[in-house]
């Protein structure tokens, strides 16, 4: 199976040879190929089938037969949500499908910036979580909250952070940090570093 780089290399031959844009040739390449999705996608087939009934090949058959090569991100969400998909999934579905049809690099964002992504199991019910997270937040300039669910906020630079938090049974929690609005991919590789470190210490801290 063709990996990430190996793949855009023979994207970019095609390109030459056809005349055609990359996501054109992308498309082409990725549906005679045997292509690893969940590799691309950045998530495991058996994750994503667990908690969405469909497996990274479904999902791509599924939205390609919708057309959502060319419809935006929002749109796409609403149709992965249509089907019955946690809205917490609903957007992991759809950043991984428009990173197998090439509308978006790993760490980019469809309008072309950037973004860094990190995430964390806790070993405390997502209630503890979550308030750990908002005591940190006081720090910062809240934009809007979900309890339990959903926490926004301006960054000093101008960033934004969002925070989705998900329960794993009555004992264990997620975080899901993804920085926003990040000017290259150095910065989204060095904020995807302080937010792990962050997440580390604020585990220990939870223990």
């Amino acid at each position: 199976m063709p990996k990430q780089k190996d793949l855009k290399r023979i994207v970019r031959s095609r390109m030459q040879k056809t005349g055609e844009s990359y996501t054109a040739a992308r498309l082409h390449l990725v549906k005679k190929q045997d292509v690893d999705f969940a590799q691309i996608a950045g998530m495991s087939d058996a994750a994503v089938k667990k908690a969405t009934s469909h497996s990274w090949a479904e999902w791509v058959k599924l939205l390609d037969d919708a057309g959502a090569m060319s419809k935006p991100h929002r749109e796409i969400v609403h149709q992965v949500s249509s089907v019955g998909t946690p809205s917490w999934w609903s957007q992991m579905v759809t950043v991984g499908y428009e990173r197998i049809r090439g509308l978006r690099e790993k760490g980019q964002r469809r309008g072309g910036g950037y973004e860094a992504h990190k995430s964390k199991t806790f070993a405390v019910p997502v209630k503890k979580l979550f308030a750990a997270f908002a005591k940190q937040a006081k720090n910062y300039e809240v934009r809007s909250t979900t309890p339990n669910k959903r926490m926004t906020l301006a960054w000093e630079d101008d960033t934004a952070v969002e925070i989705l938090f998900q329960p794993k049974g009555e004992k264990k929690s997620v975080a899901v940090v993804t920085h926003q609005k990040l000017p290259d991919k150095a910065a989204a590789e060095k904020m995807k570093s302080w937010w792990g470190e962050r997440l580390d210490a604020l585990s220990a801290q939870l223990q």
